[in-house]
Order: structure tokens, then C-alpha cells, then sequence
């Protein structure tokens, strides 16, 4: 049998993927198929389970909440309102990040004679893998559960998603002492476009995940946005490894 359930609480693939893996662990749940869109759960299940019991399993995680299916309506407008955010709104916190970056790395890179490209570059980049690990580790458990919903490596293999929160942090700190220069721009080109094959993949399949860049404290989708960040990494890491 399966019965429909309301789940509220949801706002990316890092909780969907969290909620399915505590309710599977329920007695006689079968299968578990949650819709993020709609905030409902499908769980098949051998024998009748008592809504109680299904809540029970999401005790620890109180911003997830499950009711009877009759909540819809709620839901429904509270998706549509997610829906209606214009481009900039939606891009907001990533749009002043790279701003504050790119101020930062012409400032930095400011000589008498103009602007030090390499030195701008490098410090952009630090203030890129810097910025973007600190978000990630306030939450690292929501970012690896988002993250492994399309990197490569990470679906195969969920605990490269918590050390590519460090992975980042080292690039950051080694950009911004200017150590090993060349194995840290390494490091970057093969990081970044192994990352970036994950992108392309999930965005050219219309796949309507989270972006995991900002880790899960911001709820970005995933789309060309993504890309066009990886790809500037990538390309700056090889302008880097080239000169």
C-alpha cells in the first residue's frame, strides 16, 4: 500500500535526500518518493504505519514536519512564491560576492604602473575558494547531501564531499600566500572541471536541484549561473599554470 504524506520544511535536495533517508529507516517502509516541488512524500509500505510513528523518525529534525496530505494548498502557493523571485533576486548573495571579490582583487593587484593582472587573479580566486568554504561549513551535512545529488565523484563516493569543503579552504590559503603557485593552479583545473562535468550534466537535463556552491545556507538553483562560475575558475587556473 501507499499512502501520501505532506512533509513541510524542505528547501533543497540536501533535505529531501535527508527526510527519504529517515523514513526508509521506519519498520515495513518500502520505497520513499519524495517530490521537493510539491512537499509530499509517497511511502509504500508492507503492512499500515501509524502517522505518529512516521513523524517519530523525523523527531531530531524539527523544521521538517509530516501531516496528512491536506496541506497542499499551503505549499503550493509558498513554491509559487519561490518561483516568482526574478533572476536577481534569486542570484542575489552570489552576485555581491563576486562584486566584493572583484573590488578586492583590483585593489590588491593596484600598482604604479596600473593593475597586476596575475595578482589580481590570485587573490580573487583566494577570496573565491575563502569565501565559499566558510558557507559551506556551516552546514557541511546539508552541503554533502546536495553535492552528491550531482558531482561525479561525490555520488559515487559521499565523503569527497566533505573534503572538498577543505580541498577548497587549502586553494584559499595557498592562493592568498602565493605558496606552490603552480601545483595549487593544478589542483584548481583538475578540482574545478571534474566539478564542472557535474554541472553541465544536471543543468543540459533540466534537473531541478541545488546548487551546492553556497553550500545550503542559500537556496540557489542549479543553472548556467553555475557553470559560468566553474568555468572562470577553471580558466583562470590554466592562464595561471601557463605563465
Amino acid at each position: 500500500m501507499t499512502h501520501t504524506y505532506q512533509i513541510t520544511g524542505m528547501t533543497c535536495t540536501g533535505c529531501l535526500a535527508k527526510v527519504e533517508s529517515l523514513l526508509k529507516k521506519v519498520p515495513n517502509v518500502k520505497q520513499v518518493d519524495i517530490s521537493l516541488t510539491e512537499g509530499t512524500a509517497d511511502i509504500t509500505m508492507a503492512k499500515h504505519i501509524a502517522t505518529k510513528d512516521l513523524q517519530l523518525a523525523l523527531a531530531d529534525y524539527p523544521k521538517y514536519q509530516l501531516s496528512e496530505a491536506h496541506t497542499h494548498h499551503a505549499v503550493v502557493e509558498q513554491n509559487d512564491q519561490a518561483e516568482n523571485k526574478s533572476w536577481l533576486q534569486t542570484y542575489k548573495p552570489i552576485l555581491f560576492i563576486g562584486t566584493y571579490l572583484f573590488a578586492i582583487a583590483l585593489i590588491a593587484g593596484k600598482t604604479s604602473d596600473g593593475i597586476n593582472g596575475l595578482t589580481a587573479m590570485r587573490i580573487f580566486m583566494s577570496g573565491f575558494f575563502l569565501a565559499f568554504s566558510f558557507f559551506k561549513l556551516l552546514d557541511i551535512q546539508g552541503f554533502a547531501d546536495s553535492y552528491s545529488m550531482y558531482d561525479l565523484v561525490a555520488k559515487r563516493f559521499k565523503g569527497w564531499a566533505y573534503v572538498y569543503v577543505f580541498v577548497e579552504l587549502a586553494l584559499g590559503l595557498l592562493y592568498a600566500t602565493d605558496l606552490l603557485p603552480k601545483l595549487t593552479s593544478g589542483i584548481t583545473f583538475a578540482v574545478m572541471s571534474i566539478s564542472l562535468v557535474g554541472v553541465v550534466q544536471s543543468v543540459l537535463n533540466k534537473r531541478q536541484i541545488k546548487c551546492a556552491c553556497l553550500g545550503a545556507v542559500f537556496n540557489l538553483p542549479m543553472s548556467t549561473v553555475t557553470i559560468i562560475e566553474d568555468g572562470l575558475m577553471i580558466i583562470m587556473s590554466l592562464i595561471m599554470l601557463l605563465i
